[in-house]
């Protein structure tokens, strides 16, 4: 008798909820980046510039946000990590395209090129597609704890750990 009544008030909770969502002018879902958003160096000849992103739909108790792009197809055994930046003013949601470098009140880490900030896609010649997944996550504090000079794995460890949501857009790239 009492799941007759939680039954429907669990649906339409969920019908109503709205997914926290992340777009972009620049990146589409599952489709090849343009060499705009390439790397400028290690023989890759693209401009460097971050995509313009845009979220929306944050969880209650958003403090803050970070970015990251990653590829998981990099022949690391860890990957490759494109670009982390953290702490987010709550009150953004969105960043336009090139805004790498001049975010304000952001902390820009160290990506796996060993620059701070944007690293753009640059998989090895004849490696096949890779993937280049741009993750906005929603964070319950305006700042993330961190040590000194943490790693990038420490840093993704941290961010799944405490987000409160996150949502991705995977494009790709591919060098021949």
């Amino acid at each position: 008798m009492k799941f007759t009544v939680l039954i429907p008030i669990l649906a339409a909770a969920a019908f109503n909820s709205q997914a926290f969502t992340l777009t972009s002018n620049d990146i589409q879902e599952g489709s090849r980046m343009a060499d705009t958003y390439a790397f400028q160096g290690f023989g890759c000849s693209g401009e460097n510039l971050s995509p313009q992103l845009s979220w929306k739909d944050a969880p209650e108790g958003t403090k803050s946000f970070a970015i990251t792009a990653y590829d998981p197809d990099a022949p690391t055994g860890s990957g490759w990590w494109h670009w982390v930046a953290l702490d987010i003013p709550a009150s953004t949601n969105s960043i336009k395209q090139g805004a790498s470098g001049h975010l304000k009140q952001v902390s820009e880490m160290a990506n796996d090129y060993g620059a701070i900030g944007y690293g753009g896609a640059c998989p090895p010649v004849g490696h096949g597609m890779h993937r280049y997944q741009f993750t906005v996550w929603a964070m319950p504090a305006e700042k993330l704890a961190l040590p000194d000079n943490p790693s990038n794995a420490l840093i993704g460890y941290m961010l799944n750990a405490t987000a409160l949501d996150k949502a991705t857009l995977t494009a790709t790239y591919v060098r021949e």
